[in-house]
Parts: C-alpha cells; structure tokens; sequence
C-alpha cells in the first residue's frame, strides 16, 4: 500500500464521499477513484460500500481505518527524526486535550515549548468528552491526550499532571464580605451553571456537590465552555473552576472563593505505547520536568 492510497482512503472517510474528499484534497475525483480502486485491489475487498448519498466503510473499511491512521504517523515520525539527525527542528505535534486543560496548564506548556523549538507546528483539538479524547489518541488521530483523571488512562503510557485548585465562580451580587472559603455544603444549595455530562467542568461539579440521592441543580447546560463565565456573571447560576480561568472570571465582575475544604484535580497526560516522534517525546520530558512526576512508559524513536 501506498501513502497516498491511505491518505486517500481516510480523507473519504472522513468527508463520506469522493466528492467532498477529492475537494480536501484538492485532487481530481478520477484520481481518488482510481487510488481507491487500487488499493481494494491489492486488499482483495472493498473498503467502501457506494451509496447514492455517498459512502460508508465496509467492515474491511472499518478494519483498515485505525491502522491506517498509524500508519500514517509512524511515517511522519520516522520523517522527524531523520530531519532532527540533520539537524532541522521543525515537524507536527497533534494534541487533544479537555478545555479546562488546555486552558491550564497545557496553553503554558506548548508557550514554553515553542519558545525553544518556534518550527514546530502543534494542532489542538478539543472533543471535550473524555472518552472521545482517548479514543483520538487509541485510533491515531492524535499523538498526545490530556483528560481530567486521578489514574492513568488504561492501555496507554501516561504521566500525571500538577495538581489544581478548583474555585467556586458566584454571581457580582454574592456578598464575599468576610468570607475566606464557602462550603461544600453552602455549595449544594445553589443552582450551577455547566457542560454536559461526560465533560470536565460537569464532572467536578457532580463530583464535589453532588451526593447519590442529591445531585446538584443544574439551571444552565451548556456544550459553549465560553458561556459558562458569561451566563455566572448574569445571575444565572454558580460554577466551579480551576484557579486561571476563577481568576480571569473574577477581572470581569465575578465573585471567587476557595473552597472548604479544599479541592484539587489532577488531569493525565497519555499517549499510545511506542516510539513517539522527536517533537512529541521532547513535549513529554518538559511536561515531566515541570511536574516532577514519574513518566511510565516513554520511548522515543530512534
């Protein structure tokens, strides 16, 4: 198989039909059949069932996706490693990570990284479901994730993040006067304003507020992270966030108090077993020296 047939095949995949793939791609229709063509050939099945509404993957399809996807990155991997031997710093780094994550502290990691290697490209994306990020990473589309979690993330390699301090995010009108904490159980009686279920955010609020027979009120859900802040400072309801994100909330007008006792989250950093590229596994040691965890697992490409 040829790098451009894989390529081909996933870009379809992806888009669900030759003509959205070929207008990615920026390639003639003809050609992307004809590599798709071929590369059933040498498979000796199809990957795609063709539909009058486009395409889907065949169970061979569905087999071939996840490798190809590996494929494809130990190639651009072994690319960087040769080019770091002579001496060219460049290369690719995909990152996906939940947003409370990339906010802090992932947003001064990749600063401090590119302030030493400026001619690496770094992609962050942010799916924000944890069970979508590790699947990012489980399938290739992404060398490195970052979830909120205590523990390390099954089947991969992994390191565990420094620790953050979570801040109940009230409302302008909350009377702070004299306050140095508020309680979980002053908490529980507010109503809260957060993403869906599955997310960071909801997932500290229900773990911290929450009780079996109670969990906490929800009077605002949203999948917009940057409507949280907004909607706390018009009176829609309260929020519990990490100490960055508390602090730019409190510049704009909102209240912003410890919690009691106090509460702190770890997230991980994880990726697949393996060699990783020069720019993922450089990206792995200052996130190491940063934390002074203990890394399990990492090796980088020869």
């Amino acid at each position: 198989m040829e790098r451009r047939e894989l390529e081909y095949f996933l870009a379809i995949a992806e888009h669900g039909s030759f003509t959205g793939a070929a207008q990615a791609l920026r390639v003639a229709q003809p050609s992307l059949s004809h590599a798709i063509g071929a590369l059933e050939q040498k498979l000796g099945g199809r990957v795609f069932h063709r539909l009058a509404q486009g395409v889907s993957l065949t169970p061979a399809g569905e087999a071939l996706a996840e490798p190809a996807r590996q494929v494809l990155r130990d190639l651009d991997t072994a690319g960087d490693s040769v080019r770091q031997v002579l001496g060219v710093t460049g290369g690719r780094l995909d990152i996906v990570a939940q947003t409370t994550l990339a906010v802090d502290p992932l947003a001064a990691l990749v600063g401090q990284f590119l302030r030493d290697r400026p001619l690496v490209s770094i992609h962050i994306s942010d799916p924000e479901l944890g069970s979508d990020i590790t699947g990012s990473v489980r399938a290739g589309e992404c060398e490195l994730g970052m979830i909120d979690s205590h523990s390390p993330v099954r089947e991969m390699d992994s390191m565990v993040l420094p620790g953050r301090e979570i801040f109940a995010v009230l409302p302008p009108w909350w009377s702070s006067s004299e306050r140095a904490r508020i309680s979980v159980a002053e908490l529980a009686a507010l109503d809260f304003v957060t993403t869906p279920e599955g997310t960071a955010t909801r997932e500290v609020i229900e773990d911290v507020v929450g009780t079996r027979s109670a969990p906490p009120r929800v009077a605002v859900e949203t999948a917009h992270q940057a409507m949280i802040v907004p909607l706390v400072l018009a009176g829609a309801g309260a929020t519990l966030l990490p100490r960055s994100m508390a602090q730019d909330a409190a510049q704009q007008g909102a209240v912003v108090l410890p919690l009691r006792p106090r509460v702190v989250r770890r997230g991980v950093l994880f990726w697949r077993s393996g060699p990783l590229s020069p720019a993922a596994a450089e990206f792995v040691e200052l996130a190491r020296g940063l934390s002074g965890e203990p890394t399990r697992g990492t090796r980088r490409e020869p």
